[in-house]
């Protein structure tokens, strides 16, 4: 390792573009650009030593042949035998082992308000983050990176720019407006900016540590109709925030006969790959859907259907199987949409830029042939972000006597995944290609989930007339214990009859709802968790709080006479090994 005359590190590079070698580090200016610049640490200096012109002394004994040194921002070659075959001079920088290159491998600049990072083989520059000043974010040239509230936040359900996205509904319902609640996480206000392509739709702020809703108007060519499959040129809404928020949607807003909502995950936990969980076409004629949203222009997503293919309606790029590639740009949306005797849960989408992933119903029956039709819609976690451990529980009834069943379907990332339940579930137990699932009948049981390889676990409310207490379907994403969080600020819509968080924590942690402790934990057999179904105050406005000890996970929901809603109250979103 060595450094150049001008102080740039040919270090390694890690995450982010910053230099962690122990070497020489520093900062460089390259024409046409702004600052150059790694974390500066101690010197220290390996290898051999010139004492003049073709000669070298080292303790180490001489470089090999061909081997590539750099004194100052001079690349020289060495012979093997202590000296050295050629000597250049370096236009820009010299770094170790490349020679002579355009920047230091993992060095950072800005460039107008971007932040870049060289390439690992040194021949140019690539964007890292747009430092975007709607966002409160600028790039600073002494370090090359974003500065800000909304920089470096880390992979959970907190973030500064999010993609709110109108998903297929029950027409004749659109008197109630769709709406996204943004929840401040943070103790400063927070501005937020909401645009749809070039035309901003609203601004507002939102006070430090609380909610505020904002209605946006319903887009028609994702919300109408029942088909076809269709892709819609800025199709989703873009918040940006200037302070980290956490953000639901809910179609619709208020309280009615066809409601759910979903938690929106932050453009900076979006990757490429996921699972698909939907629900079958109801004969009434309504199909299980799902839907992408892209964050970039020209993202080729490949739509891959469960089983090779299922039925689908066809358009936008998707076959009458469900399969298809399409290109879409920023604020793009493709709705797939199910056909008769189709389901589109296992579908499985993969993209070459970040994008976002919803799969749910426009109103269905849980399960089929039980009355009534509720809408469901869900987020997507990332494959990244999955696990192969989850804890599955059923949700109160509305007067929180009771449980409410659910059907709940396990849906496997990869081929020849092995299940196991704790206490066991009276289902198969090998799921042979990535995309198939077991679906757990009409149950209240209370049961942990592990699989050999990553796995989605998706829940169903079922319907009122299944005998189990007043509300209609709902959808939820159970959420990994290995991404829990010791605290939540989140929403509750506060027109319900009743909301309720439901918390799952370790047994004997402390946790607290709204700043009162919870004290009406049940042990979920023997895994060692607990479950708690909080009440939750409708006087508050809707924002609420659950602060722990301990990492837990929590679900939040409402139910009234046949209608619901239910989403994960927030998750870490951490990059998960298979």
């Amino acid at each position: 390792m060595s450094t150049t005359d001008n102080g740039t590190s040919t270090g390694t590079p890690t995450e982010g573009g910053t230099v962690s070698d122990s070497d020489t580090v520093g900062s460089s200016t390259t024409e046409g650009v702004d600052t150059v610049t790694t974390q500066p640490t101690s010197t220290t200096t390996v290898g051999p030593t010139t004492d003049g012109p073709g000669t070298t002394t080292t303790g180490e004994g001489p470089c090999l042949e061909d081997q590539i040194e750099c004194d100052g921002n001079t690349a020289k070659v060495c012979d093997g035998m202590g000296g050295y075959k050629s000597e250049t001079p370096c236009a820009t920088v010299c770094a170790e082992p490349l020679g002579c290159v355009v920047c230091a491998p993992g060095s950072t600049q800005c460039n107008g308000q971007v932040s870049q990072v060289c390439k690992q083989d040194g021949s140019g520059w690539e964007d890292q983050n747009e430092c975007d000043p709607v966002q409160g974010l600028a790039c600073d040239p002494g370090t090359g990176q974003c500065l800000g509230a909304c920089a470096d936040l880390g992979l959970s359900y907190i973030g500064c720019d999010y993609y709110p996205t109108v998903l297929q509904q029950l027409d004749g319902f659109m008197y109630n407006p769709y709406a996204i609640a943004v929840a401040n996480t943070s103790a400063s206000p927070a501005n937020i900016t909401v645009t749809r392509g070039a035309n901003q739709v609203a601004m507002d702020t939102v006070p430090a540590n609380s909610v505020k809703v904002l209605e946006l108007p319903w887009v028609a060519e994702l919300s109408n109709g029942t088909g076809p499959s269709v892709l819609v040129t800025d199709g989703a809404y873009r918040l940006r925030s200037t302070q980290p928020v956490t953000v639901y949607q809910f179609n619709p807003l208020n309280a009615d006969v066809t409601n759910d909502s979903s938690l929106l995950l932050p453009v900076n936990t979006w990757t490429g790959n996921y699972l698909v969980a939907s629900w079958p076409f109801w004969d009434a004629g309504y199909p299980g859907f799902y839907a992408v949203t892209a964050r970039y222009d020209n993202t080729t997503v490949t739509l891959k259907a469960p089983k090779g293919g299922t039925p689908t309606q066809a358009g936008g790029g998707v076959d009458g199987q469900g399969n298809g590639v399409v290109v879409l740009n920023e604020g793009d949306v493709i709705q797939v949409m199910a056909a008769s005797n189709g389901d589109e849960t296992g579908a499985i989408v993969t993209a070459d830029k970040p994008v976002q992933v919803f799969g749910g119903h426009e109103c269905t029956q849980v399960p089929i042939g039980v009355t009534a039709c509720d809408h469901l819609e869900e987020s997507m976690f990332p494959i990244e972000a999955l696990a192969k451990e989850y804890i599955v529980v059923p949700p109160a009834q509305s007067n929180g006597n009771a449980e409410k069943a659910v059907i709940v379907r396990i849906i496997a990332s990869e081929a020849n995944t092995t299940l196991t339940f704790d206490p066991d579930q009276p289902v198969g137990k090998v799921l042979a290609n990535a995309g198939d699932f077991v679906e757990i009948p009409t149950t209240v049981a209370k049961f942990v989930v592990k699989a050999d390889k990553k796995i989605l676990v998706a829940e169903y409310m079922v319907g009122q007339d299944a005998g189990y207490g007043t509300s209609d379907p709902a959808m939820l994403l159970a959420v990994p214990t290995a991404q829990f969080r010791s605290n939540y600020l989140m929403y509750a819509q506060p027109g319900w009859s009743a909301n309720f968080v439901d918390i799952l924590a370790p047994t004997g942690a402390n946790v607290q709802v709204d700043g009162a402790a919870v004290g009406n934990f049940t042990a979920i057999g023997a895994t060692g968790f607990s479950l708690a179904h909080v009440p939750l105050n409708n006087g508050t406005g809707g924002s609420h709080s659950v602060t722990a000890d301990q990492k837990v996970g929590i679900s939040v929901y409402g139910v009234l006479n046949y209608g619901s809603y239910w989403y994960p109250g927030g998750l870490d979103l951490d990059v998960i090994p298979q």
